[in-house]
């Protein structure tokens, strides 16, 4: 399961020009699901989202985490995040969930990450949205969680 994870002083997402989801300053993720990701990697990610040191402490240092600040998290799909690039100049999407999958893991996602203290938003799974952000700093990570070895 892949996560772009960017801190935002805002972002908001539009489908057919209505806002569905707003937050204030946080993190917005965008999230793609692979073929071989389960419940089990979307919680492994979700903990990564959350505890991943990316806001400043009070000496300037990337110290403290979403949950250490109170942040909002915009968690949206994004199943183009799973392209393999490496070959020509189409982008293949083998590797990614089917559309059933991706949209269960999500919604996983989704649920666990409501159990947390803080403001959850989402986009649209399978919609065509429109995303604003003020990517704050800028700070952008990419975080890549693989599903256990059976």
């Amino acid at each position: 399961m892949i996560g772009l994870l960017q801190r935002v002083t805002q972002s908001r997402v539009t489908v057919d020009n209505q806002e569905i989801a707003s937050i204030g300053a946080g993190l917005m993720v965008l999230v793609a699901v692979e073929s071989a990701d389960t419940e089990t990697t979307a919680a492994a990610l979700l903990r990564k989202i959350t505890q991943y040191r990316v806001f400043s402490d009070g000496n300037g240092k990337m110290n403290l985490s979403l949950l250490d600040t109170g942040g909002d998290l915009l968690l949206v799909p994004q199943f183009t995040l799973v392209a393999d690039t490496g070959r020509g100049l189409r982008p293949s999407f083998s590797k990614g969930a089917s559309p059933t999958d991706g949209r269960r893991l999500f919604d996983t996602l989704v649920s666990l990450a409501k159990n947390i203290d803080c403001k959850v938003a989402t986009g649209q799974f399978g919609a065509d949205m429109q995303v604003e952000l003020v990517n704050d700093g800028p700070v952008t990570f990419w975080l890549h969680e693989k599903p256990a070895a059976s």
